[in-house]
């Protein structure tokens, strides 16, 4: 709430995910609206969250329909002006019926600036939330730096031009705010996606999802071509039919642009009766369904893009006290710390799985390790006051 005891409003627009499934998006707004922030959200619309308008625990959410889920560069062309089209529609909506102060972009993708500097020329702020670092995820996606990853740094940079105030996730994206986008160190805050551990009680495991076998290994998260699910199907086969170890289910939650071809893929390598594709899953079945995994595996692959990330699912494992393996990316150790294993190479990264699932001893250790390094650390309790000081800034 401002100094003359107005009510200060934030809209939040984010692309890739529907609120309130996209985690990190929920806890800011939440957080906000705790705070004495009016909170309005629009997203797209996604499986289970279908409806166009709804509001959950006070807070406001405009939904709109994508045209298709981005897969290769022309899919990305049709999907990201369409979601421009809708944001800017409902921006308007929320504009006249009940109004913002703030527009708090949450990317990909990085056009969101045209949005909010609109918005600007009305006297508005703009809030620029990195959640990813696109000129990267081109490159390893497509393998090379042409013209439009050219226009993807254009974007970035004129985001951060835009920005009156610039949230990162972590140091790795703070320096590409200082150093490619030319920010002044006073108007970044690192926010990480932690997990809230208030709302994180698995119930009792479920032994179902075991299929009869003695250990469960899980993978929770995006199945895109640059989340090393294939790196972890060949993985399972090493365990699986190189090394005999037919005592170990897999469990795969998450979906995807590659989830078809991925079930297609384990299909060819004879690993269906030993691997079960979850698809999405929310809420309390997503929380009893990863409580109940042994071991947690981080397959993402060592690149530029990678290196630089804090993937949620390590900060999950971490915070149900599951042990993990995870190739040794730059973000990755500073999350996980003692809570992981690091592999090498995908036979490495096999015999570390297997290294934790026959010991349980270790895998205790290595979990206890974890869990309290979210709650001594890592929790989301600890990041509000971040949140909370970049939009002290906002409103200078």
């Amino acid at each position: 709430m401002s100094s003359t005891g107005r009510t200060e409003r934030v809209l939040m627009i984010v692309e890739n995910l529907p609120v309130p499934f996209d985690r990190r998006v929920w806890q800011e707004a939440q957080a906000l609206r705790d705070a004495g922030y009016q909170v309005s959200v629009i997203c797209p619309t996604g499986q289970g969250y279908e409806r166009r308008k709804e509001e959950i625990d006070g807070i406001l959410i405009y939904r709109h329909p994508l045209p298709m889920e981005g897969k290769g560069v022309m899919g990305y062309l049709v999907e990201y002006p369409a979601a421009l089209f809708w944001q800017f529609l409902l921006a308007w909506r929320v504009f006249w019926r009940r109004g913002f102060d703030v527009i708090h972009a949450c990317n990909p993708p990085d056009d969101i600036f045209l949005i909010g500097g609109f918005f600007k020329l009305f006297g508005k702020r703009f809030l620029f939330d990195h959640h990813d670092i696109n000129p990267e995820l081109y490159e390893v996606k497509f393998g090379r730096r042409d013209l439009l990853y050219r226009i993807l740094l254009f974007l970035e940079r004129m985001t951060f031009r835009t920005a009156d105030v610039v949230v990162s996730t972590n140091e790795s994206y703070r320096q590409i705010a200082l150093q490619r986008g030319g920010v002044d160190p006073e108007k970044i805050f690192i926010v990480r996606s932690s997990p809230d551990l208030s709302r994180l009680k698995p119930g009792p495991p479920v032994n179902a999802l075991r299929k009869g076998r003695t250990h469960l290994v899980g993978y929770v998260g995006v199945m895109g071509a640059q989340d090393g699910i294939d790196i972890l199907l060949r993985i399972i086969h090493h365990i699986i039919h190189e090394r005999g170890r037919k005592d170990i289910q897999f469990l795969l939650i998450g979906g995807g642009t590659e989830l078809d071809a991925m079930i297609h893929y384990a299909e060819t390598l004879g690993l269906s009766e030993f691997v079960e594709f979850t698809g999405f899953l929310r809420g309390q079945e997503l929380i009893d369904t990863l409580g109940s995994i042994d071991v947690g595996v981080c397959p993402d692959p060592v690149d530029c893009y990678n290196d630089k990330c804090t993937m949620n699912k390590v900060m999950e494992y971490m915070a149900l006290g599951k042990p993990l393996v995870q190739f040794d990316l730059t973000e990755g150790r500073y999350s996980a710390g003692e809570a992981a294993l690091y592999a090498q190479d995908e036979q490495d990264f096999a015999e570390k799985v297997l290294q934790l699932v026959d010991d349980a001893e270790l895998r205790k250790t290595m979990g206890e390790y974890g869990r309290q390094r979210i709650e001594n650390e890592l929790d989301w309790k600890y990041e509000v006051p971040k949140l909370l000081s970049a939009y002290k800034k906002v409103f200078e």
